[in-house]
């Protein structure tokens, strides 16, 4: 029997997504038409013998959430509960401080995957690679290639090249190590769980010998601290080169979703995969329809009229719900893509100024308070995703 966890964050995780994130949750923004957080459940429902989903959190239940479990389940087929964090406890402490729920039934392994990232999710090959590398009890990581100036903004890996064994792990290097990456999906066995807790025991330690340490971070609450732990800091640097950790390289699509152009970017990959995952979900020409050019997903609740013109250019741009853009009007941004000549690129890590300056960046028109009656399509181009508002 097998789970699988997705790491969903809170509220005050994920500021670079803003202001997207002020409406609704950052894991059920849509990208490429439906939630950030459906493509994971999709993949996972798709495992054999696969029998529960968690989602892992600090969000206050809410009606968003509530709303798409609920959808999902009754979709996938497939049992989804929310745990509710008390605090962020990191990427290691929220599966500690849940390891009862998660070993619950007896799993003989799970899926670990941090909601943010954009992916094909090769779960069964995953299990495969584990079976045929190292002790069944072996812990398994999903890496990709990135090009070497890059690869320093994420975890990196050296791997025994026979082997595949995790020889060294270091999280966001200042000096190049390696140039594959860590891409946030992992495989476990539940003896993953004595790794953590043995670091758990020496934070409560830490925290007898130097009670007052840190705690302008966590507000006092020592068992706070002691339980906040980073599986990439605290578990995998540790268990590198001892015969435990290793990792499954994926040439398939891989990107991190952390800011609003990566949204635009995540879109573009997910709609390029539809015609071979989800063909029922791109739009396709019709007798008396609009004309479709490119990967374009239209949501079921649009009406577009098939002479609708209105000689408005929309580039590299989210439109949300409740706007308007007139005749003749140009909205652009700027693309945060990856460099298209390099195969090994990864999408940068956007901050709001670089080198004092401020960068460069998507346009986004948010949400108005004014009721027009405004349908909305997502329509995917060589270069961009286009967000297209239509007047009815």
């Amino acid at each position: 029997m097998l789970k699988s966890v997705i790491l969903i964050g809170g509220p005050q995780k994920g500021t670079r997504f803003r202001p997207l994130s002020f409406e609704v949750p950052k894991p059920l923004f849509p990208v490429a038409g439906v939630p950030m957080l459906q493509h994971h459940v999709e993949e996972c429902a798709k495992v054999p013998n696969m029998k529960e989903i968690l989602l892992i959190g600090f969000y206050q239940p809410n009606e968003e959430l509530t709303r798409f479990m609920c959808s999902a389940q009754q979709e996938f087929k497939i049992s989804i509960r929310y745990l509710q964090e008390y605090a962020a406890l990191g990427t290691g402490g929220g599966i500690y401080h849940f390891r009862d729920q998660i070993l619950s039934g007896g799993p003989e392994a799970f899926f670990i995957m941090n909601a943010d990232v954009c992916s094909e999710f090769p779960l069964p090959e995953m299990l495969n690679f584990q079976k045929e590398h190292g002790e069944p009890s072996s812990f398994i990581i999903l890496g990709t290639t990135a090009n070497r100036k890059q690869s320093m903004n994420y975890g990196c890996i050296v791997e025994n090249q026979q082997t595949n064994e995790v020889l060294h792990y270091v999280e966001k290097p200042s000096t190049f190590v390696s140039d594959i990456i860590n891409c946030g999906i992992y495989l476990f066995t539940p003896e993953i769980f004595q790794h953590i807790g043995a670091v758990f025991q020496k934070k409560q330690q830490d925290m007898l010998l130097y009670p007052y340490e840190g705690d302008e971070h966590t507000n006092g609450n020592g068992w706070h601290r002691a339980e906040a732990i980073r599986l990439e800091q605290d578990i995998f640097t540790a268990l590198a080169g001892q015969g435990k950790l290793y990792v499954y390289k994926t040439p398939a699509i891989w990107s991190q979703i952390k800011s609003a152009g990566s949204a635009i970017y995540a879109s573009r990959l997910y709609l390029n995969q539809y015609h071979k995952t989800h063909p029922e979900r791109l739009a396709t020409n019709k007798d008396g329809g609009p004309r479709i050019s490119g990967n374009v997903y239209i949501h079921p609740t649009a009406n577009i009229d098939p002479t609708a013109v209105d000689h408005s250019c929309v580039l590299n741009c989210i439109v949300g719900w409740d706007s308007t853009i007139g005749k003749w009007a140009r909205v652009e941004g700027t693309p945060s893509d990856p460099n298209p000549n390099d195969p090994y690129a990864k999408i940068d890590s956007e901050t709001l100024f670089r080198d004092g300056k401020l960068t460069p960046s998507i346009t986004i028109l948010g949400k108005l308070p004014i009721p027009y009656n405004i349908q909305l399509c997502w329509a995917g181009y060589a270069s961009t995703i286009v967000a297209v508002t239509v007047l009815e």
